[in-house]
């Protein structure tokens, strides 16, 4: 029975079959264990998380339409989980003495550390940026990318290290940036 394709264990599981649903958990428990533990980087909230996803696996999977692999359908269960997580409701926190040597006037300037929420968001986005640029970008459009936004060059400089004019740099750095920005 292990290994039965994903379609008919979903078929079984929807039908009430608990040792499909234990097959299914076999299958992906460690892969989803990598991709929580990957974002979370704390163990306690990771198999809290882990149960959590497979919690709604189960009890959503009559929603499984069968469009997209089923692979992919726990994976975004499991990312909105992770998401739905971040979302519940922090505890307020409140400094022990009024005359905390941390909070002077130089920490309440700065800027609040992102909720875990957006930390979350960002590093996905990133991470979704990243595989764009191997994939979808030419090495000249990666090159003019990294030169300007990350060495923060200027146009004109590297338009003479890459012998190119200005109007093809940006052009060019234009068009890598919708290409990033689409995806």
């Amino acid at each position: 029975m292990a290994r039965l394709p994903d379609e008919v264990l979903v078929k079984q599981m929807c039908e009430g079959d608990e040792a499909a649903f234990e097959i299914v958990y076999e299958r992906y428990f460690p892969r989803i264990y990598r991709f929580v533990e990957k974002r979370l980087n704390n163990r306690a909230d990771t198999e809290e998380t882990v149960q959590e996803a497979f919690i709604n696996v189960f009890s959503s999977i009559g929603s499984f339409r069968g469009d997209a692999p089923f692979a992919a359908w726990v994976f975004g269960l499991t990312r909105r989980t992770i998401a739905a997580r971040f979302k519940k409701k922090r505890h307020v926190t409140v400094p022990l003495t009024e005359d905390d040597p941390d909070r002077g006037p130089a920490a309440t300037a700065a800027a609040p550390d992102p909720t875990p929420l957006e930390a979350y968001e960002v590093k996905e986005r990133l991470a979704q940026m990243e595989t764009t640029a191997r994939t979808k970008l030419t090495q000249e459009q990666r090159t003019l990318f990294r030169m300007h936004h990350l060495e923060h060059r200027p146009i004109s400089e590297i338009a003479k290290t890459l012998s190119k004019s200005e109007d093809a740099v940006k052009s060019n750095l234009y068009r890598a940036r919708r290409i990033l920005l689409a995806h």
